[in-house]
């Protein structure tokens, strides 16, 4: 015990998780681990939180959290490890379940973890046996950058070292920490609950569909008929993630299930998030603890651990762990979805005292290697041994941050100048300066563009106060519909009148652009059918169109659809048709250096081919792949100054066949469609070269350009309307914002995938 607290004066530990009072079992256990680490220290004891936001707010943490992460922010995990790095803190614990962090598969991580530099011990709270391709590279990448693994249960070891390929001297055993509890009688505090004489069978958690409580519910009429006195009293508030999906509309299920049964009396639903102290005594007044989870994989469980400690009867389904921790006698285990079976033992237990008692003892007792204190201990005796093995290792475990470089360029996204912008219309066209010119009014492209921003924005920063002003934007599109010719006009006055029956037809296939990107990205149900239906609206015109524009827009956004709803076939044929129009256009045009499908270049050039890009990979036609990928190097190579910044084609002159390139003016929309292009193709090929030209077309809006100076305007958040021979036009107009906007968004997104791409082929050299 000294020992310990020695190892422990000598470490400035710093715990990364969810924290109290974020309301889920990962915060509960970080928050009591945490307690219990700095009680075992001592008085000098320099032990911090890192917490983990899921909400834009965060919440009101107490002193111990010293940085909060916004889970869906990207920059923060760099920052955080910055924080912890200054501040030479000698150990990182991470606290890992997969939906705690941003990204795909909570990919946002990885970056914390190759930008520390002192070891880190983490606990994996879920290890999957059926991995998605991501969840693998992840937890495998994890493990690498990790100096200890830590598991609450034997299963997840199992699973680890023979499944993820983790050595298995890099796994370590601490039990999942619970309270220190009496073993109290059953019943004793009845009353202070409100049940008086009744004896209770309780479950508490967060609740979802898979916690399979509607299984107790149905084998309580059988019990009721033994024991009329019996009730399931369930305890606990609906998950967050699941109430901002669903709502409340399992508790409602439940509720409607047991008014059919008639058993609504002996039903008690508690829709409360209690402390420890007051769940504790629920523990011990419970005469049967039922646990009837649905789904088996499922390496650790804080309730099932909680019970344990108190000395409940438990009853559970045979989920890894509690197969493991119920083990000799210290529960009954019921086959899954399985009320009748649910019923008998929990019948058996009610009835029979003594193998009751004997059950709950029992586990009582194993739970005392389970209490915090003695958890708290192995956590310590576990960071002295980490620490001394470091000091073994010359250099960093840890990578170098090889991406910190782009991510340190990048401007944090802001909406302010677009919220400047919008009004309850819509997203106006034009601005004087930074001030919105009402004269223009509206249009269809921007809006259009403007759909899209916001719907990339939810997928990364899942931020709900951008909801209104998507709608907004949506909104928009649904008035801009003229079902008399089945087309979508484009300019609306300010006063609210449309100019023209009839936009063109790029705007047409933006709109079908915008719409097929919002089914993709759509934060519920509600934007996604809305948008769904407009872009079925939609699809009439496509086929008669002629712009080659038009085609690569419409293709760009049938792409994105098909992206939710692959199985559509008039979709995939639409794509199909389009991108093969491009095509021909493309061989009937291309000629000696001059791979290109018109004799002009003009604006959105990089569409033409991102739409055959795309089309080409997923018809799939490798012949249409390969021509895109060709128009795009030709566009990138001809648009490249001498000292390698990008020099977009001006729209004074364009450039025409056999002609000079006009150098002004230039506008962000090229860059943009560059941008955009080449992430999709990164995407395909994983070859990073195009991940490198991304990030060398951003920097035209950052000043690596012609006239060396910014587009992006770091105040307001808009982008100057373009680069003229003297200078840029101050003008901070839709499309250009816009398309700052985009491109930054895409940059952002792209750097979870492309952490993910490098990650997985270091792994596994890009195959698994």
């Amino acid at each position: 015990m000294m020992e310990n607290k020695k190892n422990a004066k000598a470490s400035r530990i710093s715990v990364i998780g969810n924290y109290l009072p974020r309301r889920c079992g990962i915060a509960t256990y970080t928050t009591n681990l945490s307690n219990a680490l700095a009680l075992e220290m001592g008085k000098n004891a320099d032990l911090i939180v890192v917490a983990m936001d899921d909400i834009p707010e965060g919440y009101d943490y107490p002193d111990r959290v010293k940085f909060s992460v916004r889970a869906n922010v990207q920059a923060d995990y760099y920052w955080v490890a910055d924080f912890l790095n200054a501040n030479r803190y000698d150990v990182a614990i991470l606290q890992h379940e997969f939906g705690i962090f941003g990204g795909e598969d909570g990919s946002y991580i990885l970056y914390m973890l190759k930008a520390l530099r002192m070891p880190v011990i983490t606990n994996l709270h879920t290890v999957v046996r059926e991995p998605t391709r991501g969840q693998k590279v992840i937890i495998k990448e994890i493990a690498r950058l990790s100096d200890r693994l830590l598991v609450m249960g034997h299963k997840a070891k199992e699973l680890l070292v023979h499944l993820y390929g983790v050595p298995e001297n890099k796994i370590s055993f601490i039990p999942h920490g619970i309270p220190n509890a009496s073993f109290g009688k059953p019943g004793k505090d009845n009353n202070f609950f409100g049940i008086n004489s009744k004896d209770m069978i309780l479950t508490f958690g967060l609740l979802g569909p898979s916690k399979g409580i509607e299984n107790v519910i149905k084998a309580m009429p059988a019990i009721i008929d033994k024991f009329p006195e019996i009730v399931y009293l369930i305890l606990g508030q609906t998950h967050p993630h699941v109430k901002e999906i669903a709502g409340d509309a399992y508790r409602h299920g439940l509720q409607q299930l047991a008014n059919q049964m008639g058993i609504q009396d002996h039903i008690l639903f508690r829709n409360q998030f209690v402390s420890d102290e007051t769940l504790m005594r629920y523990l011990q007044s419970a005469k049967v603890y039922a646990i009837p989870y649905l789904e088996k994989e499922q390496i650790t469980s804080g309730t099932l651990a909680y019970a344990i400690g108190v000395g409940a009867a438990i009853v559970s389904t045979p989920f890894w762990y509690a197969k493991e921790a119920l083990g000799e006698g210290r529960g009954k285990l019921v086959p899954f979805n399985d009320p009748d079976a649910m019923a008998l033992e929990i019948m058996r237990l009610l009835e029979n005292n003594q193998e009751r008692d004997e059950m709950r003892s029992r586990a009582y007792q194993y739970g005392r290697s389970m209490i915090f204190e003695e958890v708290a201990r192995g956590h310590l005796d576990l960071i002295s041994e980490v620490c001394k093995l470091r000091r073994k290792i010359p250099g960093d475990l840890t990578t170098a941050r090889q991406e910190h470089k782009v991510l340190d360029e990048l401007p944090e996204i802001d909406l302010f100048h677009l919220k400047t912008m919008t009004d309850d219309t819509g997203i106006l066209q034009h601005a004087a300066y930074n001030v919105p010119n009402l004269n223009h009014g509206y249009c269809i492209d921007d809006n259009a563009r403007a759909l899209i921003a916001l719907c990339i924005y939810y997928s990364l920063r899942k931020d709900k106060t951008i909801l209104p002003i998507l709608k907004k934007y949506l909104a928009f599109l649904h008035f801009a519909f003229n079902p008399e010719n089945d087309g979508f006009r484009n300019f609306l006055s300010y006063d609210r009148r449309w100019l023209e029956d009839e936009g063109s037809e790029d705007s047409h296939a933006r709109a079908i652009w915008a719409l097929g990107i919002a089914v993709k990205y759509a934060p519920n149900d509600g934007i996604r059918n809305m948008a769904m239906r407009l872009f079925h609206d939609g699809l009439v015109r496509l086929e008669t169109f002629g712009s080659p524009r038009s085609w690569a827009f419409s293709v760009i956004g049938l792409d994105a659809y098909l992206n939710k709803y692959g199985g559509d076939s008039q979709v995939r044929r639409l794509r199909t048709e389009l991108a093969e129009k491009l095509l021909h256009l493309f061989k009937d045009n291309c000629g000696e250096g001059w791979p290109w499908c018109e004799d002009t270049l003009t604006y959105a050039n990089a569409k033409i081919p991102h739409a055959m890009i795309l089309a080409g990979q997923w018809i799939p036609n490798p012949e249409m792949f390969e021509a895109g990928t060709r128009m795009l190097e030709w566009l990138l190579r001809i648009q490249t100054a001498e000292d390698g910044h990008l020099s977009v084609v001006g729209n004074l002159g364009w450039y025409a066949r056999g002609g000079e390139k006009a150098n002004f003016d230039q506008q962000p929309i090229e860059a943009m469609s560059l941008i955009d292009a080449c992430i999709d193709v990164y995407i395909a090929t994983e070859d990073a070269r195009w991940f490198q030209e991304a990030q060398r077309c951003l920097g035209w809006f950052l000043g690596r350009n012609d006239l060396n100076v910014a587009l992006y305007d770091f105040e307001t958040g808009g982008c100057y309307d373009g680069l003229q021979p003297d200078g840029v036009n101050e003008n901070q107009g839709a499309e250009s914002t816009l398309s700052c906007l985009i491109s930054l968004l895409r940059m952002y997104q792209i750097m979870g995938m492309h952490n993910l791409i490098t990650d997985k082929n270091a792994i596994f050299g890009g195959d698994i």
